[in-house]
């Protein structure tokens, strides 16, 4: 019942309006003719009735032109004072309605400049032509109240209006991009986990070829040592097909992805890594500095991709046999360094074209981190990533992905 009468009313102003402008009428044409006891109206009362009236005609006009409603109102209202007439609250009907539609359709400057501007010629007005009866607490504190309390009231009113508008712009605007955003989010999962197969196949395929070519080259004079690294090529394999399948699997379903997830390696598998670098030939040295802090799942797994990937660039470029990786731990964030020290002339990954060094600084990129890589001055080349701990890589991940507001 209450819901109908509200969309009927919202749907029919103009019936809205005439009725409050009879409502008016109907109050303040009889309180023109009041008086205080024991005095009689000195004046006619037709003029009270025919001011009410244009008065409460110009409020049809309240919601389109509210300044001149307001105007009118008060002009009229002032000349009411002027014939002598005692001015009630009543009788300011019109204007305290004029008032508060100026206050709700425009800014609060003019809102307060209508009712400081009427409150001083209402009061003049009525202290120099009113009646000599009335007293001086109601010429002065009648009409100021009166015509703040509908401008105040206004003005919470348009103050209100303005944030439920604000909150329904947010909204509308959160609706229209939430399609947009899942959508750019679904395009970001192929990259990453075409990033994660090419991680993982470079890797071992590349420790495949080192052994496969050290067997093919020991075969005819070392005949055990060629068995032994025969042998230990169905680790790299196994490890390379262990990945994939947990990589493959973010592709499947959703009932596949707890087991993706629970597969993906971290730093705790760095040792790991680096046993299955000492099969192809290199020796990785590893040093940590500080203590250990917690990282995000997506920060981890960048951390061990980026040093995955710098050792397979040593195997496959460098002309050394051996590489430093160094972590460091600080405060607020994790920093990898993963060095060679090359003989001659480095044939780094950069001169070569290659997509590793892209895809690190990708990693890091999505992890709110930054990444560095370029020859080092005494020879050789190096990979500098600085990966943010939990509480810093989520507010980057909140910043580069705010909330949807629904």
């Amino acid at each position: 019942m209450i819901d109908s009468l509200q969309r009927y009313l919202h749907s029919h102003p103009r019936t809205v309006d005439a009725a409050l402008a009879a409502g008016c009428l109907a109050g303040s044409c009889p309180a023109g003719l009041v008086t205080l006891p024991g005095h009689d109206l000195a004046v006619p009362w037709w003029p009270v009735v025919l001011l009410s009236a244009i008065s409460c005609v110009t409020l049809m006009w309240r919601r389109t032109r509210p300044r001149t409603a307001s105007a009118v109102a008060l002009g009229c209202a002032t000349a009411t004072a002027v014939l002598g007439y005692l001015v009630t609250v009543l009788l300011l009907g019109p204007v305290l309605v004029a008032l508060f539609s100026l206050a709700v359709r425009t800014d609060r400057r003019t809102a307060n400049t209508f009712a400081v501007t009427g409150i001083a010629v209402l009061t003049c007005t009525t202290l120099i032509t009113g009646p000599a009866y009335t007293p001086l607490v109601l010429n002065l504190l009648g009409p100021a109240f009166w015509l703040l309390l509908p401008t105040s009231l206004g003005t919470v009113a348009r103050l209100r209006r303005a944030c439920l508008e604000a909150v329904r712009v947010r909204a509308e605007h959160a609706e229209r991009t939430r399609d947009e955003e899942a959508r750019r989010r679904v395009a970001e999962e192929p990259l990453r986990i075409a990033r994660d197969l090419h991680d993982v196949v470079a890797h071992h395929l590349v420790l495949v070829k080192v052994q496969a070519d050290a067997v093919a080259r020991f075969l005819p004079a070392r005949p055990e040592e060629a068995g032994r690294l025969a042998t230990e090529l169905t680790g790299p394999a196994s490890s390379a097909l262990r990945e994939l399948k947990a990589t493959v699997g973010l592709l499947r379903g959703p009932d596949d992805a707890g087991e993706a997830d629970a597969a993906a390696p971290g730093l705790a598998r760095l040792p790991e890594l680096i046993a299955s670098f000492r099969g192809a030939g290199l020796t990785v040295t590893v040093s940590e500095e500080g203590k250990p802090r917690p990282l995000t799942t997506g920060a981890d797994l960048t951390a061990y991709r980026i040093v995955q990937e710098a050792l397979t660039n040593v195997t496959k470029h460098a002309t050394t046999r051996s590489a430093e990786v160094r972590l460091v731990h600080t405060d607020d964030r994790l920093v990898i360094t993963i060095a060679n020290r090359s003989a001659g002339r480095p044939r780094s990954p950069a001169s070569r074209g290659g997509f590793g060094l892209i895809g690190m600084r990708e990693r890091a990129r999505s992890v709110g981190g930054r990444l560095y890589a370029g020859r080092r001055p005494q020879g050789g080349f190096e990979v500098v990533a600085e990966l943010p701990l939990a509480c810093t890589a989520a507010a980057a991940t909140e910043a580069a992905h705010p909330p949807v507001i629904t």
